[in-house]
């Protein structure tokens, strides 16, 4: 099942990126100087349509906004739920690899080797965060993380519900600690240490979060 659930999560990560492409064309058509915006009004102070636009367009293109941001809201939805089938599978196969009479206990997070983050399967090294911010001096940037790493497992947390409330807990209890990371950079995964600390700015680690998982409207300083 998990080869099948991971193609099409791929496929609907795909998809995603294309609504939102193309939201953003007509975010930035509708927000041109001159233009009526996504909300503004469409008529002039005396309440007569304005005739520096064109209505029916602006219109059209509000409405197909619209249709666009249900559609991506579908989409992620459905992304969210292979993510939990997909870790779900992992955490079994985990616990049926470990003998019975072995006395170990099953892990509750599939991990990997400090040497070799390949180990992982990769229907589980599907990333729920991009780093596209990082504040100059930050223990973020002074510790090694760069601008496009995507974010696959910080610490214990990797993508699933609860996300923001089992980051910002990972965060705060591993303060002046050493927490591992997992990430994909320029395509390639790799392991990193980031120490979250106090500093002269936000957060403890001078990064945030845009969530890949749930997309848009949920953005994690930490």
């Amino acid at each position: 099942v998990a080869p099948n659930v991971k193609a099409e999560t791929m496929r609907l990560m795909d998809r995603r990126s294309a609504l939102e492409a193309e939201m953003d064309g007509i975010i930035a058509a509708l927000s041109a100087p001159g233009g009526a915006g996504i909300t503004g009004s469409l008529v002039d102070a005396e309440g007569f349509p304005r005739a520096d636009i064109d209505i029916p367009a602006v219109l059209a293109q509000r409405r197909k906004l619209g249709e666009l941001r249900n559609d991506h809201k579908d989409v992620t939805n459905k992304i969210e739920k292979n993510l939990e089938v997909l870790h779900s599978t992992k955490l079994t196969r985990n616990e049926q690899s470990i003998p019975r009479s072995s006395g170990i206990s099953a892990p509750l997070h599939g991990g990997l080797s400090q040497n070799d983050p390949m180990e992982e399967d990769l229907v589980t090294r599907l990333p729920f965060a991009m780093i596209d911010d990082i504040a100059d001096g930050s223990p973020a940037a002074l510790d090694g993380l760069l601008l496009g790493d995507e974010i696959v497992k910080f610490g214990s947390v990797e993508a699933g519900g609860r996300l923001q409330e089992r980051l910002v807990s990972e965060a705060l209890t591993s303060e002046d600690n050493q927490v591992s990371l997992l990430i994909i950079r320029q395509g390639s995964p790799m392991n990193l240490t980031i120490t979250p600390r106090k500093w002269h700015g936000r957060g403890l680690m001078g990064v945030p979060f845009p969530n890949l998982v749930k997309g848009r409207g949920l953005y994690i300083q930490l």
